[in-house]
C-alpha cells in the first residue's frame, strides 16, 4: 500500500478522504495548510500528495510549484483537489505540476482510480 499526504483545510473533507484511504489499506499523513504540506512532503516523503487547491496561507498550486522545484519532492505525484473545477483549470493545475485532479465530492471510485493511476492498483 502507498504512503498518502492529503493537504487538506475542510475537516469534513478531511475526515472522508482519511476513511477511503485508511480503509483501502493506505498509510495516510495530514495537513491542514500548505506550509504543513510542504513541511511533511519533505520529511515523510509519500508515494502521493492530495492536495486542496484552496488553502488559507498559500494556494495548491503554489504549495505543488513549491515540492516540484525541490529535486527531494519533484518526483511525487500530486493531484489536486477542487470544489469548483472551472474551464482551464486543468492546464494550469497541469502548468504548475499536478498529474492530476479530482472533484472534491470525493466520490469513492474517482478517488480509487485516481490513487491507482499514480501509486498502483488497491488491494
Amino acid at each position: 500500500m502507498a504512503k498518502i499526504l492529503i493537504v487538506e483545510d475542510n475537516p469534513a473533507n478531511m475526515k472522508l478522504a482519511l476513511f477511503l484511504l485508511e480503509r483501502g489499506g493506505h498509510t495516510v499523513l495530514t495537513a491542514i495548510d500548505a506550509a504543513g504540506g510542504i513541511i511533511q512532503a519533505r520529511s515523510e516523503l509519500p508515494d502521493l500528495i492530495l492536495m486542496d487547491i484552496r488553502l488559507p496561507d498559500m494556494d495548491g498550486l503554489q504549495a505543488t510549484r513549491v515540492l516540484k522545484a525541490d529535486p527531494r519532492t519533484s518526483h511525487i505525484p500530486v493531484v489536486a483537489l477542487t470544489a469548483v473545477p472551472m474551464e482551464g483549470d486543468a492546464e494550469r493545475w497541469r502548468a504548475a505540476g499536478c498529474n492530476g485532479y479530482i472533484d472534491k465530492t470525493l466520490l469513492y471510485k474517482e478517488l480509487w482510480t485516481a490513487i491507482e493511476a499514480q501509486v498502483g492498483p488497491i488491494a
